[in-house]
């Protein structure tokens, strides 16, 4: 083998791994940390504290179309449907909330709200009682269980 060939052999296989990781790049789950330094995740807090919710939908549906594992963003998508009144579109948010991370206290939380809000006790009562598991002390799990206790 010439040299050319050689380098040929070994460049290859490194470029197709360079340009398979630059592909999965935008498919991983975030921390919290990271989410801040996302554009669209910060204007779609920032739309959500000024409750302008359809604006906080459209920044969080774009960060999902970026990556598809954003579990926060997933949650927030869903917070912000839920307060719209778009139940179904909550749900569905929650839902790639917790199928991405079952623990996902927000989203266990705010489903359990939406379920509140929709005459669905025993499932605010299921996730509830997943908060509970989870972490008893959890911020979450107290907001939870006294909008359940008020829906007795």
């Amino acid at each position: 083998m010439n040299a050319f060939s050689i380098r040929n052999f070994i460049a290859l296989p490194v470029l197709g791994l360079a340009l398979a990781g630059a592909a999965l790049a935008a498919d991983f789950q975030t921390t919290p940390a990271q989410n801040v330094q996302i554009d669209d995740f910060a204007a779609g807090k920032k739309a959500i504290d000024a409750k302008n919710w359809a604006q906080a939908v459209s920044s969080f549906n774009k960060v999902v179309g970026q990556n598809p594992k954003n579990a926060d963003a997933y949650n927030y998508l869903g917070y912000s449907s839920r307060w719209m009144g778009k139940y179904d579109d909550a749900f569905a948010a929650y839902g790639k909330a917790l199928a991405l991370d079952p623990n996902h206290k927000g989203a266990l939380s705010y489903s359990g709200m939406a379920y509140l809000k929709t005459g669905q006790k025993a499932q605010a009562d299921a996730q509830l009682a997943k908060l509970q598991a989870i972490c008893a002390a959890c911020e979450e799990t107290s907001e939870l269980a006294k909008a359940v206790a008020a829906a007795k």
